[in-house]
């Protein structure tokens, strides 16, 4: 085959320009730290890179929300803990202000220290987080949660029951507040009767005191009737010769509660003391079990402070407000105690689930790894070999396009 001058030349310099193609590829693979330039050089490992890297970047979004929400725990917890600390402090108030020691101007100091623990409890209900919103408003976080109302002379809440959840993995959601309706709000009042009241016989007055707490809830709990309010009707039936019976609505207990009465001595009930003067036998005495109530620890403080303030108040009812005011201090603060629980395993979550993304992180890296990064070495023996193979081509190319007949005739 007769090949002109045109043919060598072009052969010869597509061979140079084939070859730099090479070294620049190889150059540019060492630059980019990939030997993945385009979808077309390995099909399948570019869609397997392209799924890592979707599957990294979700991950690490799934780290950002657990540093937040691990921050916005941390934040709740520390102020549950500082409310748990005030809440103690408010109990040994309580407890002392029943001292009978305590003169008119004592009560008055108990009850200005309380009003600083109240108002100091009422900040910390009110905490915002970094992005400024009320950490205890529910969805509500731009509504200042606690605030009083002077109408009704109540500390009324302003948010709602939501929990603003983030995700942290592909199937797990956790909240990072927790709403003052739960925290604060949904905390039962103490249980109580109400006043004893002579329905029959010839008793001059009759009272029924609440002697053991915790008994008395018990029983609270198990015969308080709220469909049927007439349930919750207790007689004290007394009946010659000296013997009482008490019943429910009319009806006897099961088993039956009866005994001998002894005029001038009180009966023991459930955790109660009821007590009769006057001729009760034949007679009748009735109590009830007060419907159940719920409120916050600031409208509790606040019950209990006007009592202390009051020196008009009689012993009872001092007495009854510090056992209000004990025992809704304790179911708050057990309240409390339950939502730093959960807190603390939600906190326990985060840093496991985080744990397991950052594992999951790295063998997701090493794998991408395998698939599109550049071998250093065989990278830079590839443009060495291409180097030489250059110049050796252009070396060549010069000395095969200088070849013409004239040459050979000479």
């Amino acid at each position: 085959m007769r090949m002109s001058f045109n043919m060598k030349f072009n052969l010869g310099l597509n061979g140079v320009l084939n070859t730099n193609a090479k070294m620049s590829r190889a150059q540019e693979q060492l630059t980019k730290q990939t030997r993945i330039l385009t979808p077309a050089d390995d099909p399948a490992s570019s869609a397997k890179v392209l799924g890592l890297d979707q599957s990294l970047a979700q991950t690490e979004q799934y780290q950002n929300n657990s540093i937040l929400l691990k921050n916005n725990l941390a934040l709740q917890e520390t102020v549950l803990s500082n409310m748990r600390t005030s809440m103690d402090r408010a109990r040994v108030l309580a407890i002392a202000s029943g001292n009978g020691a305590y003169a008119e101007e004592d009560l008055r100091a108990v009850a200005a220290e309380l009003r600083n623990i109240q108002i100091e409890l009422q900040d910390l209900m009110n905490t915002k987080n970094a992005e400024g919103g009320y950490i205890f408003a529910g969805f509500q976080d731009k509504n200042v949660p606690y605030v009083f109302n002077p109408v009704s002379g109540r500390y009324e809440f302003e948010g709602d029951d939501g929990q603003k959840s983030l995700q942290i993995s592909p199937t797990i959601a956790l909240p990072g507040n927790d709403s003052g309706k739960f925290v604060f709000d949904d905390v039962p009042a103490r249980f109580k009767t109400s006043a004893a009241s002579i329905v029959a016989g010839g008793a001059t007055s009759a009272s029924i005191t609440v002697t053991n707490q915790d008994q008395f809830d018990r029983f609270y709990r198990s015969n308080y009737d709220n469909l049927t309010p007439a349930n919750n009707t207790f007689n004290v039936v007394f009946t010659a010769p000296d013997q009482y019976e008490i019943q429910q609505n009319g009806t006897a207990l099961v088993p039956p509660v009866t005994g001998t009465y002894t005029a001038g001595e009180s009966i023991n009930f459930r955790g109660t003391r009821i007590t009769v003067d006057g001729p009760a036998v034949p007679g009748q005495v009735d109590f009830s079990l007060q419907p159940p109530e719920k409120k916050n620890i600031l409208d509790t403080l606040e019950e209990f402070i006007a009592r202390l303030e009051n020196p008009d108040l009689s012993a009872f009812q001092l007495n009854e407000g510090i056992l209000d005011a004990i025992s809704q201090i304790s179911n708050s603060a057990d309240k409390v105690d339950n939502f730093m629980a959960n807190v603390g395993g939600r906190i326990n979550v985060i840093d496991s689930v985080f744990e397991t993304n950052e594992d999951l992180k790295i063998n997701n890296k090493s794998y991408r790894a395998d698939l599109s990064e550049v071998d250093y070495a065989a990278a830079l023996t590839e443009i060495t070999k291409q180097e030489i193979a250059l110049q050796a081509i252009s070396a060549t190319f010069t000395k095969v396009s200088g070849v013409s007949l004239f040459d050979f005739l000479r």
